[in-house]
This record gives structure tokens, sequence and C-alpha cells, in this order.
């Protein structure tokens, strides 16, 4: 049988039903991979590969091969964060969610590329390459974490693993076209992973329908004893995701924030979102349209709690503990050898994040600005709270743009910041999300894929799930 395009469930079917062999379907993505033409990949772990491809082979699950985030950790494996500062970096332990993967069998094919340490709104800071939109090969395929939604999308993995800060996930799954999911916080472990922000990076999943995300989901969802915030909700998603097969969306309530209506949203994405509310109600879904004045709020508070983070967890490479390493002896002081390898191992974007975040935290501006921005934050987590007091779901789009051609905006930070303006919301309140595709507009003669967004309450995937597969089913 011809190997292209699987899903991940008809992956796991025709190996239990010998229609394909396991390693057949490895070999053939490798293969794929090395031919890739979209730079998706840092390398292919041809080493990690051999020790576990027969082993994988005869368990439950085959070794479906995923694409992994160059920023989680595996033995004995290059980490590089798609930084200069870790270009070599071999971790000495592997994290709790490539564990989870492991023991249910599956496969690390390669991993993927990044912006900078995940700092980048345009897939341009990279250190490495950039990489290619399938659907249009001039433009870019989203933010920082594009390589695992160009690698699925160009189907050089069944499915990937991936964090996201603040839509760094989304807005690529949606420009790339494939489906994101966002657990609730505490659902999966962040141990061994290299946070960006501490408090708003999570391992999440891409892949190419609502059912495989919710496969990979259950696996990954753990309590783990390294992580204190993982907390035992873990109840079969499978289970509960088959129940929904059969059920209407008759009483649920979604609402839809009139101020992404109005400014900033392309023309053709509205007219998709506004289709896909029609058949939202045609199955029997209640779409309210909302004032939820908090909004122009989220993205300045990200942008003050995040580089704050940044600027924290990046103070550990120094070039002494981590980093970049070069012979002291060669500098007048230690400050001197601290700058220089802080100069050569950073690039401008984080830099740029990490300045920002050290004059938020610094004495004369902390209760300006950071503990302001943590007030602001609770206000957001309450606002939100009353929402989902009357609604089961918040709907809207995952981007307000289409994907732009490469190096357009690289001259205006803030410009590429805003546009996390729809997704930033989940990551800092903590709750689950999806984004999936609804339907392809024109755009310079190419079809490009638009995207829709849902968010809902915390620990209530279910809601999530069920309007998500009417929505795959029905576009």
């Amino acid at each position: 049988m011809w190997i292209s395009h699987l899903t991940l469930a008809s992956y796991l079917q025709w190996v239990d039903d010998w229609t394909i062999d396991p390693i057949d379907t490895i070999n053939h993505y490798i293969s794929k991979s090395k031919e890739d033409s979209f730079n998706c990949y840092t390398r292919i772990e041809n080493e990690y590969l051999s020790q576990h491809r027969e082993r994988f082979s005869e368990m439950r699950l085959k070794g479906a091969p995923i694409a992994v985030k160059d920023n989680f950790l595996v033995q004995w494996t290059i980490t590089s964060c798609g930084s200069e500062m870790l270009r070599d970096f071999v971790s000495p332990y592997t994290s709790t969610v490539i564990k989870k993967l492991e023991e249910a069998w599956w496969l690390m094919i390669a991993k993927a590329n990044m912006d900078d340490s995940a700092m980048g709104s345009s897939t341009e800071s990279c250190v490495f390459w950039k990489v290619l939109n399938p659907h249009d090969t001039t433009r870019i395929p989203g933010w920082s974490s594009w390589w695992s939604a160009a690698s699925v999308a160009a189907d050089l993995c069944i499915a990937a693993l991936w964090t996201d800060t603040a839509g760094s996930v989304r807005q690529p799954a949606a420009m790339c076209g494939v489906v994101w999911v966002k657990p609730t916080y505490w659902r999966t472990s962040r141990y061994g992973i290299q946070a960006m922000a501490s408090s708003l990076d999570q391992a999440w999943v891409i892949t190419k329908t609502v059912e495989d995300a919710v496969i990979l989901l259950d696996v990954i969802s753990w309590v783990d004893e390294h992580d204190a915030m993982t907390v035992d909700h873990n109840q079969d998603i499978v289970d509960r995701y088959d129940a929904l097969k059969s059920a209407d969306l008759s009483g649920i309530k979604c609402a839809l924030p009139k101020e992404f209506l109005d400014k900033g949203l392309d023309d053709r994405i509205k007219q998709q979102l506004m289709k896909t509310i029609e058949i939202l109600r045609a199955w029997g879904a209640i779409v309210d349209e909302i004032d939820l004045p908090v909004v122009s709020y989220w993205v300045a508070t990200y942008y003050i709690l995040c580089p704050a983070e940044v600027s924290t967890n990046l103070a550990r490479f120094d070039g002494v503990r981590f980093g970049v390493q070069d012979d002291t002896s060669w500098y007048a002081s230690i400050d001197n050898y601290y700058a220089s390898m802080r100069h050569d191992g950073f690039g401008p974007e984080i830099v740029r994040r990490i300045m920002l975040g050290s004059y938020v935290l610094s004495a004369g501006h902390y209760d300006a600005y950071y503990a302001k921005a943590q007030r602001v934050r609770a206000k957001l987590i309450q606002d939100t709270k009353n929402v989902f007091e009357h609604y089961d779901a918040i709907i809207w789009p995952t981007s307000p743009l289409l994907p732009r051609k490469l190096g357009q905006k690289m001259e205006d930070p803030v410009q590429m910041y805003l546009a996390d303006v729809y997704t930033v919301l989940a990551n800092l309140i903590w709750i689950p999300a999806i984004s999936i595709p609804m339907g392809s507009v024109e755009d310079e003669g190419v079809m490009l894929p638009t995207w829709f967004q849902i968010m809902t309450t915390h620990r209530d995937e279910k809601t999530l799930f069920q309007i998500a597969q009417y929505v795959e089913r029905n576009i």
C-alpha cells in the first residue's frame, strides 16, 4: 500500500489490520524527511531511531513517527532550541512527555527547528535556516513554532509535539492548515522542556485531524512527580471523544467577542468565520456576540509578564553553567566573559526581550509594570470566568491576517507582537483551546487556509472537541 498523508488513527488501524508495515512506514518518512524542501528539521535523529525502531515495531502503537520541537530534552541527543547558545548541548535526561511517548511505543523521527529560543514572530530569527509554508513557499508558515506545523502539513511526519507561549503554535498550525490543541495548563508535564516563560509554556500537539489530537493528547496527559503543577484529571479522553461522535450541538452556547470583528481582521477570514458560525447554528449551537472589553489589555499584559520570565529563565545561560564557552584566561574579567558569551549566544530578538524583562523587574519599575500586569492577569481570569458562567465556549479566528510574504514587517517587531491578540488569552489564564482549519481563500492567485479557534473553561476539553469535530466534519 502506498504510504502517504497518513493520519494517526488510520496508521494505528492499518497496522493492527496488517495493511501496512511499521518499519516500511518509518523508513518512508525518514526518506521523505531527508528530501525535505521546506527546511522543517534541524536534524533527523538517526542514532535515536536505530536504538528504538526495531523494538517499537513490536509494541502496541507500532512506532508512529512523530516530530518533536527542539526544546524537548531527549537523553543523549542535542537539544539546541534553535539557538547559537545551545547549538551543541546534549541533554543528560529525557522529558516526561517524551517518556510517555516512548512508553506508548511512539517514535521520535526528528527534532523540528524553531525560532531562536522560541522567540520570534515570523520564523526568521532562527540561527539555522528559514522554513517555508507548504501552501506557498514565498510566505512564512507562522510564528516561532512553525517547523512542527509545516512538517505535519508537508506530511514529513504523522503528528508533532510542540510548545506554545502565546500563539506560536496556533499561528503556524492555522497558516499551514493543520489542527492544534492546547490542553488545560495542568494536564501535561513541563519537566524536561526548555521553557521560554514557565507560567505560559506547555506541551501541545499538532495533528492532521481532531481525532488524532485526542489520541496523542491522551498519551501525554499525566500526573508527574517532577512537575507539581500537574493534577490528576486524566479521565479517558479517547473514550469520551468516541461518545461525542453521535452527539449534536444542541444547547451548546458559544460567545463571539465583538471586539475581534471590527478592526484588524481580514475580510476574507471574517467571511469564513461567519460561514462556520452558521454551520454551528445549523447543528443546534447558540452563538451570541458579546462585549469583552478586556481584550485591549491582554497583549500588553503578556508582553510584560513573558519578557520578565524570559529574563529570569535565561540568566543561567552564562557560558559557565550552560551555553557556548571559551577560555576565560583571554578575558580581562568575569563580567567581560559573560558579556562576550551572551553576545555570541543570543540573537537580537532574545536580547530585546531580556532587556525588556530586566527593565520591568528592576527595583524602580517592578510595581509600575510587573506587579500591575499580574493584577491585570487576575482580572482577565475573573472576567473570562464570568463569560464561562453563561457560555460553554468562546470562539474567534486564530490569526487576524493571512500568512505574509517572507521579509515583510521584520523592521517593526511591535506589529508582529500584536498578531498574538487572538491567541494569548488561553496562555495567560491557562484554559484549553484548539485551532482547526475552516476552509480556504484566494490571495494573489494562491489558495491559503483560514482558521477557527475555540476556547473552553478549565478542564473542559470535552466541549472543545465536541465543537471542533463538527467544524472539521462540515467545512
